[in-house]
């Protein structure tokens, strides 16, 4: 009757319970907050987000104007050249103006030859220009803004699967210390069980085969005792990898409670996904997929250009008011004939636009599944959990019965070993299974980003 009762009231407990998913007081917080700060991979992304940050103030800047200084001095020798006969023009001329005057204050001059290249010369300038109509500078913009938060969105995952491993990894910590525990005690138990078939044996109450029987099981327990340590050792290892220490740093041990009103039982067909970042991810994807359709669409778009030139020329490095002057203007690119290049352009887009929306659809069907898959999991891992308690409690009275009465004489040695066997297998599953329920959690709140990440 009481297991009955037992059993229906589990039954309820999986039907009906209305609990949301909670985070549950399952790790100390000091490990979250030390893996979220020194996780090496976490940083690495962090960086990629910087660079994101940057690209995206980079993109801003082009609206802005771009000035720069830009000098040229030259030396030129040889080259085209051009003849001015000034001697021819000017020499007769010259030549009356002395005879009229009496004088020669008009002298002969000769035709001069001028090389087009300037010899001597310099050219500085300070450039001005700036977009007046450009489309693709906002359509960058904007593309740039999206891939930011896809970097965002990055670091959320990472975070949520880091909490999830990390929540795993401390739960196999424990597993892997409760074994330990668990197994000492059994060697307890064979040792003494040893020296008590020892003592029989010299009184001449007991068998050698027994005496060895026992030697055997003490070696057993023993070899699986220093199993259970490595495996604490190699879990302990994985956990500061984790969190970016030494593989050999102490862990505290704080082991959670197992509060049944906060496990998510909840008898659903479907699980809520849609908080789950690799759905924005894939929405933001479809964003910049169309701004990059907007922007081979607007190809057609004129462009337009101011500039300005502030500058100085001449020779022999002379600057008086002569040499400055400033130069300024529009700039006009319309285009005409691409070869239809971007009409593919436009088509392609189209095409990558509508495999992203049956992508999204289908990866969240998989998330759903995933969800799904991991709340049964839960229910799973408490049933198992539940029947292994039951099987401890049994296993435990079945091995104090045949204790006492194997030291009365009542029960065979075989009767001895095999309720000592099942009393530590019922305390192995105990201890897997609780555990197995916290991992089961920890991955249904990856599953439904149910996790709040501070």
């Amino acid at each position: 009757m009481k297991q009955l009762f037992s059993l229906a009231a589990l039954l309820f407990l999986l039907l009906f319970a209305t609990n949301p998913v909670n985070a549950q007081n399952d790790i100390p917080a000091q490990y979250i907050s030390m893996a979220m700060e020194n996780n090496l991979v976490l940083k690495e992304k962090k960086l990629s987000l910087e660079k994101s940050l940057v690209a995206l103030k980079e993109a801003r800047s082009l609206f802005l104007p771009t000035t720069w200084f830009e000098g040229q001095y030259t030396l030129a020798q040889g080259g085209r050249s051009i003849d001015l006969p000034v001697g021819d023009l000017l020499n007769p001329v010259y030549k009356s103006l002395n005879q009229l005057t009496g004088s020669n204050n008009f002298p002969t001059i000769s035709n001069v030859s001028e090389q087009l290249l300037p010899n001597n010369f310099y050219d500085v300038r300070v450039k001005t220009t700036m977009p007046l109509i450009n489309p693709d500078l906002k359509i960058n913009r904007d593309i740039h803004q999206q891939q930011t938060q896809l970097q965002q969105n990055e670091i959320t995952i990472y975070k949520r699967e880091l909490t999830k491993e990390l929540k795993q990894a401390y739960y196999n910590y424990i597993v892997a210390g409760n074994a330990v525990a668990i197994y000492r005690n059994a060697l307890e138990i064979v040792d003494q069980n040893l020296r008590v078939n020892e003592s029989l044996l010299k009184n001449g109450k007991g068998l050698p085969a027994y005496v060895s029987r026992a030697e055997s099981e003490v070696r057993q327990v023993g070899s699986q005792l220093q199993s259970a340590l490595n495996d604490q050792q190699n879990t302990r290892a994985y956990f500061n990898f984790l969190l970016n220490r030494s593989l050999t740093d102490s862990v505290i041990i704080e082991e959670p409670q197992l509060d049944e009103s906060k496990l998510p039982l909840l008898n659903n067909s479907t699980e809520d996904v849609n908080a789950r970042e690799e759905l924005k991810s894939m929405e933001l994807a479809r964003n910049i997929n169309q701004n990059v359709l907007k922007m081979n669409r607007s190809f057609r778009t004129p462009k337009l250009n101011a500039f300005l030139d502030l500058a100085s020329q001449g020779f022999d490095f002379k600057v008086n008011s002569k040499s400055f002057f400033y130069l300024g203007g529009v700039q006009l690119q319309v285009p005409i004939f691409t070869g239809k290049r971007n009409l593919y352009k436009i088509e392609l887009s189209a095409i990558e636009s509508e495999a992203l929306r049956l992508n999204n659809a289908q990866v969240k069907q998989q998330l759903e599944l995933a969800a799904f898959v991991s709340h049964n999991a839960i229910i799973t891992a408490y049933t198992n959990y539940r029947a292994a308690m039951k099987q401890q409690e049994a296993a435990r009275n079945y091995f104090k019965l045949i204790d006492r009465g194997y030291k009365e004489g009542v029960n065979s040695f075989i009767e001895f070993l095999d309720a000592r066997n099942q009393l530590t297998n019922a305390q192995l599953q105990v201890n897997i299974n609780k555990y197995k329920v916290f991992s089961a959690v920890a991955d249904h709140e990856r599953q439904t980003a149910s996790y709040s990440l501070k």
